[in-house]
């Protein structure tokens, strides 16, 4: 089939998760893509959209990462580019393709490629990549000790070493552990304080919300028990959101595998799965089913919600929010790049402006800049601090000084730049509901 003929059969109103994927990559069994590239129409409006291209003038952007690639290494032999690996895995560009062109899928396993292939092993870059995707390795060792952990992660000699061994950059400061773990908290309490067979959720917490801020699953347990929810915390791993940014598939897999098998039961149980952070939500509902053949994973997906948007849909949380109150307080709030991808990124806003006593102020459409693990590498701390720029000026000229988010690492980066308190949506709904 010639392209135009493929062209002529594409339907714009399709949405992406009803490609099925097909090997496009005849010489590579591990390229997976989908029939997407010859949608594009090169309107540049994934190149537009890019946080990293608008201030790297050297990264050729998310059009050449993703089609232009394709189309290329079908017609020649050749291998993947390296400036792949300067992709941040915002995935705006799969909200601004008119084509739904899978753009973020075809980065995700083209990065894989590049880095099972192409990446020295042995490398620091790789060693680094492969730590910072394994977050929750160190993070369950660290917690293990979380005192002496913050004390010695707290040195600026860990700082200075940090840099010049791992190029990790010494300006970021290395998040606290908990000195009680969300999971410990959750076993201690005796598990959920109600009992309703008729209303359960699985809560998928992720890495952060255990090991760095359980504030932010300890709320999200009590606000939905206030709606009389039995909240489940099955057994899990990490989403695989910073394995899928650093090109780590295979290990993405090993994680991707637990979590599909006991989610699974939960649903077969008749329990929907929510998490608190937009990121992990993203990887469930988008990536797995994109990157993974996996039985039982296209359930997962669509069983998956973010915590707030959930209540919307099956409870009337705008009524619980108009009769409740709290204490005066505003926020500035920062809508993360996966809570756009997943139409989120106006909620928070629209239900705490009708709560009494908060103020919400939106402090614009621009990324954190630091996207997961991506400013967390030296080469890219620059880049990353300059994206972030725009939203650090709109925060400083808010009304409120507290931030807010749904996504832990951009509230790193909130802090890092402003110096602000930042608050999670789910600790103010907290107060006001539960």
């Amino acid at each position: 089939m010639s392209d135009a003929e493929q062209a002529s059969d594409f339907d714009p109103t399709t949405q992406v998760d009803e490609f099925e994927p097909v090997d496009v990559f005849p010489s590579s069994e591990d390229m997976d893509l989908r029939p997407g590239a010859d949608n594009c129409y090169k309107c540049t409006s994934c190149d537009t959209s890019c946080p990293v291209a608008e201030v790297d003038e050297d990264f050729p952007g998310p059009k050449f990462q993703g089609p232009e690639q394709w189309r290329l290494k079908r017609g020649e032999d050749v291998d993947i580019d390296d400036s792949i690996l300067s992709c941040s895995n915002c995935m705006r560009c799969d909200d601004a393709c008119p084509s739904s062109v899978p753009l973020s899928q075809m980065h995700n396993t083209a990065r894989g490629e590049y880095v099972e292939e192409h990446m020295d092993k042995k490398s620091i870059e790789y060693l680094r990549n492969r730590m910072l995707s394994n977050y929750r390795t160190l993070a369950s060792i660290g917690s293990k000790v979380p005192r002496l952990a913050n004390f010695v992660m707290g040195l600026g000699i860990t700082s200075v070493l940090g840099e010049k061994i791992m190029s990790i950059p010494s300006e970021r400061d290395v998040p606290e552990f908990a000195t009680e773990t969300f999971r410990q908290w959750f076993k201690k309490r005796g598990g959920s304080k109600v009992t309703n067979p008729d209303k359960q959720v699985a809560y998928f917490h992720g890495c952060y919300s255990n090991y760095n801020t359980p504030e932010v699953g300890k709320a999200m347990v009590r606000v939905f028990e206030s709606f009389d929810y039995e909240v489940l915390v099955p057994k899990q791993q990490c989403s695989g959101t910073p394995m899928f940014a650093n090109g780590m598939l295979k290990d993405a897999r090993r994680e991707a595998e637990v979590n599909v098998r006991e989610l699974g039961k939960a649903i077969e149980n008749g329990a929907d799965v929510v998490a608190s952070c937009t990121s992990c939500s993203m990887a469930l509902r988008q990536e797995y089913p994109e990157l993974f053949d996996i039985e039982g994973i296209e359930d997962l997906s669509e069983h998956t919600y973010e915590a707030m948007e959930f209540l919307r849909i099956h409870e009337d949380l705008g009524a619980a929010i108009r009769e409740s109150e709290v204490d005066p307080q505003s926020f500035a709030y920062h809508a993360p790049c996966h809570a756009r991808n997943q139409g989120l990124d106006r909620q928070a806003v629209e239900l705490f402006r009708e709560l009494d006593g908060a103020h919400i102020e939106d402090v614009g459409e621009s990324c954190s800049g630091i996207s997961g693990t991506y400013g967390w590498k030296s080469e890219k701390y620059e880049t990353s601090m300059k994206i972030g720029a725009e939203m650090f000026d709109h925060m400083e000229h808010a009304e409120g000084e507290v931030g807010m988010t749904e996504c832990p690492t951009c509230a790193m980066q909130m802090n890092h730049g402003t110096g602000y308190e930042i608050r999670h949506p789910l600790e103010l709904l907290e107060k006001a509901v539960a």
